[in-house]
């Protein structure tokens, strides 16, 4: 029987598509030899900070932007929040507890949690702002340096681990940077480790696997170096 086209297809791992060659020292590697590294920020409530504190942080934010000299990628990414777990932890608390009205209590905080879930999704927003190194863009590097690594793209792929160091040292400037002005806007920042850029590509990849089967920590599927 002949294979209908797109057949032989079916199961190709989503890896294939993407343009990640490795991840690690907490940071991403492309397959054009570019490096990039994901910060997580957070929020701040701007409606209810008064006219005078909106100024000062939209200030903030056109001094951050004017002394960024490169591209940055900003993220908000928003996913169904799974309280399967809070559920879970709530019943084993309602079950240790002695006190009756407090047991009560409990019990009807969860029956209000399950009804709210059933009038509508409950998302989860996730900001993540991404900064990029790209070495054939450095000012610091000759033309012919450039123009080499260019038409060889292919070392550029598997960076050896000093031009590695010295890419990354040069992409941890910018992260320092970059982390600078986004807490002066008064947020807070966290860069993304390598267990962490992992899981972020995992469930944004493959979204309804990831809820049904947890990726395996980083330290437990290393078997040497």
């Amino acid at each position: 029987m002949a294979k209908k086209p797109g057949q032989n297809r079916i199961g190709v791992s989503t890896q294939q598509y993407l343009n990640i060659a490795e991840i690690k020292d907490d940071t991403v590697v492309m397959k054009d030899g570019t490096l990039r590294s994901v910060l997580l920020v957070s929020s701040i409530n701007f409606a209810l900070k008064s006219e005078d504190e909106q100024n000062a942080v939209i200030d903030a934010y056109a001094r951050f932007l004017n002394n960024i000299g490169f591209a940055l990628q900003i993220v908000i990414q928003s996913r169904e929040l799974d309280i399967d777990n809070y559920l879970a932890y709530l019943k084993e608390k309602e079950k240790a507890q002695t006190n009756k009205l407090l047991k009560v209590q409990t019990a009807d905080y969860m029956e209000y949690v399950k009804e709210l879930i059933s009038l509508g999704k409950i998302m989860n927003k996730r900001f993540y702002v991404v900064v990029p190194y790209n070495p054939l863009t450095d000012k610091h590097k000759s033309f012919f340096s450039q123009l080499g690594e260019a038409l060889k793209p292919a070392t550029v792929i598997k960076l050896k681990e000093k031009t590695f160091r010295r890419y990354q040292e040069m992409l941890n400037r910018r992260v320092d940077s970059v982390v600078g002005g986004l807490e002066s806007l008064g947020v807070a920042v966290a860069r993304l480790d390598t267990q962490s850029l992992i899981e972020l590509y995992y469930k944004t990849y493959n979204p309804e696997t990831a809820k049904n089967q947890e990726l395996v920590d980083l330290e437990k599927i290393r078997v040497g170096d």
